[in-house]
Formats: C-alpha cells, sequence, structure tokens
C-alpha cells in the first residue's frame, strides 16, 4: 500500500446521482486515486494536509476539518491520528475538543507544504478568496485540474480552470483570479455563467462539455464526474 511519510493510505467513497448525470465522489467512495500527487492516494490526506500546512498558526477542530474537507467524520479522526502520530501535525485536547495544528518544526514542512499548495492549494485558497463575496453561487474548478483529482492520468496542470455560477462582478473575479494565481504561483482563469444558464435544458456547447467532464465544487468539497 503507498504511504506517505509512513501513512499508509486508501481511498474510499460512496456514489451519489444528481440532476445532469452526475455522480458525485466524496471521501467515502472507492474511485481512482488522485493524480495530483500519485504519493498521496486519499483526496481525504490531500485536503486535510491543505487546509493544515496552508495556515499552520492556525488550530482545527476535527469537526471544521470534516466542514472544510467535505470527508467524514470517521475518515477525518482516523487520518488526523496517522498524521499526528507521523508528527506533521500536533494535537491537544480541549474539553471535547481535539484540536490539531501543522507542526511547522517537522524537518519535511516546507517541502511539503510547497507540493501540497500546488497540487490540493487551490481548494482552500479559492474558498478563502470567494467567501462571502456577493453574487456567487457556486465555484467549481474544471479542466486539467479537476481531471487530475478524479484520477485521470495525463500531464500535471498549468493552470487552474474556474467556474463561477452568479452574477459577481467580472472586475471583482478577474482581481481573484489575479491574487489566487499570484499565491499559487499558477495562472488562474475565471469564467462566469449564470445558473440559468448552467441550469437549461438546451446548454451550450460549452456548458454541456463542462457538465460531461469532472468539475469539484470549492465550497463544499464534492468531487464531480
Amino acid at each position: 500500500m503507498p504511504e506517505l511519510a509512513g501513512i499508509p493510505v486508501q481511498r474510499l467513497t460512496r456514489t451519489v446521482d444528481t440532476s445532469h448525470k452526475w455522480k458525485i465522489y466524496s471521501r467515502f467512495v472507492k474511485v481512482p486515486g488522485s493524480q495530483l500527487t500519485p504519493f498521496v492516494r486519499s483526496d481525504a490526506v490531500g485536503a486535510i494536509l491543505a487546509e493544515s500546512l496552508s495556515h499552520p498558526d492556525r488550530e482545527f477542530s476535527l469537526a471544521e476539518l470534516g466542514r472544510r474537507t467535505g470527508v467524514s467524520g470517521p475518515v477525518v479522526h482516523r487520518e488526523v491520528g496517522r498524521l499526528v502520530e507521523s508528527g506533521i501535525l500536533r494535537d491537544r485536547h480541549e474539553g471535547r475538543n481535539r484540536l490539531v495544528r501543522a507542526d511547522d518544526e517537522h524537518p519535511l514542512f516546507r517541502p511539503m507544504r510547497e507540493i501540497v499548495d500546488a497540487t490540493y492549494g487551490p481548494v482552500p485558497v479559492l474558498r478563502e478568496q470567494f467567501d462571502g463575496v456577493e453574487g456567487i453561487e457556486r465555484v467549481l474548478i474544471y479542466g486539467s485540474w479537476a481531471a487530475r483529482r478524479a484520477g485521470e492520468a495525463g500531464e500535471f496542470p498549468n493552470d487552474i480552470d474556474v467556474l463561477v455560477l452568479g452574477s459577481a462582478p467580472r472586475r471583482v473575479l478577474v482581481a481573484i483570479a489575479s491574487e489566487v494565481g499570484e499565491r499559487l504561483d499558477v495562472p488562474v482563469n475565471v469564467t462566469r455563467l449564470s445558473i440559468e444558464e448552467w441550469e437549461t435544458d438546451d446548454p451550450t456547447p460549452f456548458v454541456a462539455t463542462l457538465r460531461s467532464r469532472p468539475s469539484f465544487d470549492v465550497m463544499t468539497g464534492n468531487l464531480h464526474v
């Protein structure tokens, strides 16, 4: 079984049917391993590391990590336990809550953070930038990044394609794309569509193609394929 810092990892999920005949993969469903970081064979581990390593000065409860990543409580508990045992995360108890944070004194902290930021990092960065922006209904990552996240083999993504559903001003979206791109050191392309354009029964070729390809919901942590 593949390992990261001595942690055996595996992928478990479940499938839910949605409109447009999508399947939503959460961290509970059996799907091909993510190709963003082949040595991290679990989306749960990648997502948890993205949240914790990108905020080394913050503590997270296990419930908060679950909400941010879309990972179930039992899986968060199991994977956090392994990360703590390996010294990648530190934990402490405050009452009944178990709080965890990245161990920024770990010898591999910097290289791990750089790799995770370049792979799973777009999700927490985009979520923070779009959180609270008026006129945004959903934020989806599509294109090569989403395909690699869904387990499709291919070259490493050289940009991040983002679809915003809503009515937020384009100038705001351009500014966010620029800031995220600078933070991640990768071009970020943002496209805006209305909810009506996305949900129509007579979609444009562009929308039809997007519906048929993998995408990742930044706000909910759900992978659509």
